[in-house]
C-alpha cells in the first residue's frame, strides 16, 4: 500500500514538473506584465556573444599615421589609410582622399595597433595622451568610447547620430551605412547618472520618429554595457 502511494505521488510531482515547465516556456514578457521593454545584455542582441574577427586585428596590415586636427583626426592619403573607410567604414573620405576620422573612431583603431596619431606639432601621441586631449574635447568622451569600442568589437558599424539628435545610430552586422539604413539610435550612460521620465519619453519619441529602435547602453566602473531595447507599444 505504501509502494502504491510512493508511486502516486511520484506520479503527480512528475505532472506538475511538466506542468509548471509548459507554464514557464509559454508566459510571454508581454503576458508577465513587462511590456516591451527588455533588458537586453549585447549578446541577446548581436544574437552571439563572441567577438567577431576584424581586419584591424591583422598583424599583416601597415600602420597608417593621422593628424589629431582638434575634434577629429586626419589620416594620411594612402590605400591604407581609406581601407579603413571602404572596408569598415571608419570615418568619412574628403574630396583630397584622406579619412576623417571621429575621436572615438581613432581611438579605437589607435588601440588596435592601426594607427599612429600625431599633434599639429608634428609629436606622437600616445594612448593616454591622445585619451586626455579627447576628454576635454568631449567630456563624456569614455562612457561613448565603451559603447562604440564594445558595439565595434562585436562586428556593428556605430557612427554619430547628431542629426538624430542621439549619440549613435548602429547599423545590424553586414550592413554599411549607404546600404540600408541604421537599426538603433543608441544613448550612452552611466550607471549611476539618472534618467527622468521626461528624458526618456523623448528619446523614445526621437527613435520612433526616426523609425529605428531605441538602446539605452548603460556602462559601468569597468566599462561593461548593458543595453535596454524600448519599443513604442499602443494600448
Amino acid at each position: 500500500m505504501a509502494k502504491k502511494k510512493k508511486k502516486s505521488a511520484e506520479k503527480t510531482e512528475s505532472k506538475l514538473e511538466d506542468t509548471r515547465e509548459e507554464l514557464v516556456t509559454e508566459i510571454t514578457p508581454e503576458e508577465a506584465g513587462l511590456g516591451e521593454v527588455k533588458n537586453l545584455k549585447l549578446e541577446e542582441v548581436s544574437e552571439e556573444k563572441k567577438e567577431v574577427p576584424t581586419e584591424e586585428k591583422s598583424s599583416k596590415k601597415k600602420v597608417v599615421n593621422g593628424l589629431f586636427l582638434g575634434e577629429m583626426v586626419v589620416t594620411e592619403n594612402s590605400d591604407d589609410a581609406r581601407e579603413f573607410y571602404n572596408q569598415s567604414r571608419f570615418g568619412s573620405l574628403d574630396e583630397s582622399g584622406k579619412v576623417e576620422l571621429s575621436l572615438l573612431e581613432a581611438h579605437y583603431l589607435m588601440e588596435k595597433g592601426r594607427l599612429v596619431v600625431k599633434s599639429e606639432t608634428g609629436k606622437d601621441l600616445n594612448f593616454e595622451s591622445y585619451f586626455k586631449k579627447a576628454q576635454k574635447i568631449e567630456p563624456n568622451f569614455w562612457i561613448r568610447y565603451c559603447v562604440f569600442k564594445d558595439m565595434r568589437n562585436r562586428g556593428y558599424i556605430i557612427k554619430t547620430a547628431l542629426k538624430f539628435g542621439a549619440d549613435f545610430r548602429v547599423y545590424d552586422r553586414g550592413v554599411k551605412p549607404g546600404e540600408d539604413h541604421a537599426k538603433w539610435i543608441v544613448y550612452p550612460v552611466h550607471e549611476s547618472n539618472t534618467l527622468t521620465w521626461h528624458e526618456f519619453s523623448a528619446k523614445n519619441r526621437v527613435a520612433h520618429s526616426t523609425k529605428k529602435r531605441l538602446l539605452l547602453a548603460i556602462v559601468d566602473d569597468e566599462g561593461d554595457c548593458t543595453y535596454y531595447e524600448t519599443k513604442w507599444m499602443r494600448p
